[in-house]
């Protein structure tokens, strides 16, 4: 490996562990805002039961009903899905029907 590349790698490094540390800010970040209503999503774009719903996004149910309740909010990868299904729920059920569902 080149030497300046080995350089910018463990700096990068140092400046991920001083971030988690809350030494330094982010240079930037990543947010998506959660779909109001995850039930609307669900049943009315998707037209998908609980038990398939939370099946698709690799949950159980009772945190899918945490969701809708609003007890609870996702996170992570399902956050991300449930944009992306509010606004293109054909293209999700598409994608994950195959193997999925």
């Amino acid at each position: 490996m080149d030497n300046k590349l080995f350089d910018r790698l463990l700096e990068s490094t140092q400046q991920a562990v001083e971030i988690s540390e809350g030494k330094r800010k982010p240079s930037r970040i990543f947010s998506f805002e959660v779909p109001d209503d995850i039930r609307i999503i669900r049943s009315e774009k998707l037209h998908l039961s609980q038990d398939k719903f939370a099946s698709m996004l690799g949950v159980s149910v009772r945190t899918l009903q945490e969701w809708e309740q609003g007890r609870r909010k996702p996170s992570g990868a399902a956050k991300s899905l449930l944009k992306v299904a509010s606004y293109a729920p054909d293209v999700v059920l598409k994608a994950l029907s195959q193997s999925q569902l």
